[in-house]
C-alpha cells in the first residue's frame, strides 16, 4: 500500500457539495486503485511493503477529465494544419498527449474530432504517454459547414484540410440523410466511442455564418438514430439558438459551446436529459489570438458577448455541465485546468466546475472507473501546492505530481512510483514549452 499522508485539503469528485471536501486525511492506494480515504492517523502502522508520503500542506484532487479535447490540432493557422497533415502527425500528437497529462493534469480525455483508434491504442499499449482516450474520430459537418476547411481558392474539388480522410478516419463532410447514416456506420466501425456532429455553424470555420443552418432535422435525426442503434451517444457543436434547439429536439445528448442558450432552451434540454459542455476558456483565447480573419474575429466577438449568460442559464436550470477545453490555439494544450477557472469566472461555483471535470464527467462519457477518489476507482490524482480547488490557475506553478493508475509522471513526490519512459516516444522527446496568455 502507498499512503499519501496528512493531505491538507482533498476534493473527492463525488459531488458538487461541500461534503466532497476533506481536510487532514490519509489516502491509501493499492497499486493502480484507490483503497481507502480515512482521517489522518499520525501513528498509522505500516505493514511490510507499505510506504508513506508526507502530503501536509498539499491539495489533492482527482485527475481531470477533459470532455472536449483535440489531440490532432496544433492551431488554426495554415502552418499548423499543414504540420498535422504531414508525415510527422504522430510526433505532434505525442507531444500534445504528453503535455496534456503531465502539465495539464488530464488523465482521461474525450477527443471530439481528429483522433483515431490507432492513436488511442498507442496510449493503451504504453507506447505514447497521455490521457486515456474516448474518441469521436470525425466531426460530421455539411459541405461548406463548420468542419469544411478548404484552401484559400475555395476550389470545389479540394477536400477539407481539417482532419482529411486517413486510415481509420472517414471524411467529416457528409450530406443527405442516408449518406449520414452510412457515415455514422463507418465511424462506428472505425472504433468511435461517440459521434460528434455540427448542429450549427462555428466560430473558427472560414465561410459559415453563425445564423446559418448546418444539418436539416432529417439529417440530424438520421445521425442520432443510427448512433443510438450502435449504442453511441451524440455530442453536438452548437452555438446558435436554432442549432441548440435542433440538437435538443433531434436526439443529441451533449450540447457543446451553447453560446446562445437561453432559459427556454435550458428547460427543453433538461426535459430531454441533455448535458452541456460550454468550452468557456477558448472564447477568451480567441479574442486575443493573432492572425484570425476579420470574418472569424467578428464571430468570436458575437459569442463572447453572450456566452457567460448562457452558462449562467445552464447553471440556474441545473443542467449537468461538463468541462471541455476545445484547445484549438497554440499554448492551450498543457493548460487544460484553465477551463475550470473560466467556468467559475462565468458563474459556476468552484465545486460545480470541479464536479464537471471529474465524477460527473466520468459518468457521462462512460468512464465509470475513474473521476472520483473512492475505493475501487483508478488512482488518478493531482497533487498541488495552494488551493487549486478555489483557483485552478495555481496549477501553473503549483503542480507537484500527476498520478495516473497509481504511477507518477513528474517526480514531484518522493516515494510515489514513477513511470519508466523507456520504450515510449517521450523517451526521445523533451516536453514542449507551455506557452500562452498569463492570467
Amino acid at each position: 500500500m502507498l499512503i499519501l499522508s496528512n493531505i491538507s485539503k482533498l476534493y473527492d469528485g463525488t459531488s458538487a457539495e461541500r461534503s466532497s471536501l476533506h481536510q487532514e486525511v490519509d489516502l491509501i492506494l493499492d497499486g493502480s486503485r484507490i483503497h481507502a480515504l480515512e482521517p489522518h492517523a499520525p501513528d498509522r502502522p505500516l505493514a511490510p511493503g507499505d510506504s508513506k508520503v508526507d502530503c501536509s500542506g498539499l491539495t489533492v484532487t482527482p485527475g481531470l477529465i477533459d470532455c472536449h479535447g483535440h489531440i490532432t490540432v496544433l492551431g488554426l493557422a495554415d502552418e499548423h494544419i499543414d504540420r498535422m497533415n504531414s508525415q510527422a502527425t504522430i510526433v505532434y500528437v505525442e507531444r500534445i498527449l504528453y503535455t496534456s497529462l503531465v502539465h495539464g493534469g488530464v488523465t482521461t480525455m474525450r477527443d471530439i474530432g481528429g483522433a483515431t483508434d490507432w492513436m488511442k491504442r498507442l496510449v493503451d499499449e504504453g507506447i505514447v504517454i497521455g490521457p486515456r482516450l474516448k474518441i469521436a474520430i470525425c466531426m460530421l459537418s455539411t459541405t461548406g459547414g463548420h468542419a469544411d476547411f478548404r484552401g484559400p481558392d475555395r476550389c470545389h474539388g479540394e477536400l477539407s484540410r481539417l482532419w482529411p480522410t486517413a486510415p481509420g478516419r472517414p471524411s467529416s463532410i457528409v450530406d443527405g440523410p442516408w449518406a449520414c447514416r452510412q457515415r455514422v456506420r463507418e465511424v462506428a466501425a472505425c472504433g468511435a466511442d461517440l459521434i460528434k456532429v455540427c448542429a450549427s455553424p462555428g466560430v473558427a470555420s472560414p465561410s459559415d455564418k453563425l445564423e446559418h443552418r448546418e444539418f436539416t432535422p432529417e439529417e440530424l435525426t438520421s445521425i442520432t438514430d443510427e448512433a443510438k442503434a450502435r449504442g453511441l451517444r451524440v455530442a453536438a457543436h452548437a452555438h446558435s439558438s436554432t442549432g441548440i434547439e435542433s440538437a435538443i429536439e433531434n436526439g443529441v445528448h451533449d450540447i457543446q459551446h451553447i453560446s446562445y442558450m437561453d432559459e427556454r432552451l435550458v428547460e427543453r434540454a433538461a426535459a430531454k436529459g441533455c448535458t452541456v459542455t460550454p468550452t468557456s476558456w477558448v472564447i477568451y483565447e480567441l479574442l486575443e489570438a493573432e492572425g484570425l480573419s476579420p470574418f472569424v474575429m467578428e464571430k468570436v466577438k458575437q459569442v463572447a458577448e453572450v456566452h457567460a449568460k448562457a452558462v449562467q442559464f445552464a447553471a440556474s436550470g441545473d443542467l449537468p455541465i461538463l468541462m471541455g477545453t476545445d484547445p484549438v490555439l497554440p499554448g492551450m494544450h498543457g493548460r487544460n485546468y484553465m477551463e475550470l477557472y473560466y467556468l467559475m469566472r462565468e458563474g459556476l461555483s468552484s465545486l460545480s466546475a470541479w464536479y464537471g471535470s471529474t465524477g460527473l464527467a466520468a459518468k457521462e462519457i462512460g468512464a465509470d472507473d475513474c473521476g472520483a477518489i473512492a475505493p475501487g476507482k483508478r488512482a488518478d490524482l493531482l497533487v498541488a501546492r495552494g488551493d487549486v480547488i478555489e483557483d485552478p490557475r495555481l496549477f501553473a506553478e503549483g503542480m507537484v505530481e500527476v498520478i495516473q493508475d497509481g504511477v507518477g509522471y513528474r517526480a514531484g513526490l518522493e516515494g510515489v512510483p514513477q513511470r519508466d519512459f523507456a520504450g515510449t516516444l517521450a523517451a526521445t522527446l523533451p516536453p514542449p514549452p507551455v506557452a500562452g496568455r498569463k492570467e
